[in-house]
């Protein structure tokens, strides 16, 4: 797919870092999978991933804590719990 943002390069698959929030915790989340562009770097995630990366860490994070920092294959074993 071709870039969006610099209209030079194309996206291949690789991995980028998001930063959101849960309630007043900030949430990183590494090694997310994503298609990246080979000219600037700007990443795109997939609509499933996305989803997966919105849905609250379900408690997850403890009141004290200001900056939780976790592995997307974290996010996606609470998201394959029942």
């Amino acid at each position: 797919m071709p870039c969006v943002i610099c209209n030079n390069g194309e996206t291949v698959p690789g991995e980028t870092m998001y930063t959101g929030m849960d309630g007043e915790t900030i949430v990183v989340v590494k090694n997310v999978p994503a298609k990246v562009c080979d000219n600037c770097g700007e990443s795109y995630v997939s609509s499933e991933t996305a989803a997966r990366l919105l849905k609250p860490l379900n408690g997850g994070a403890d009141a004290n804590v200001e900056v939780v920092v976790i592995e997307y294959s974290e996010i996606e074993k609470q998201n394959a719990r029942p």
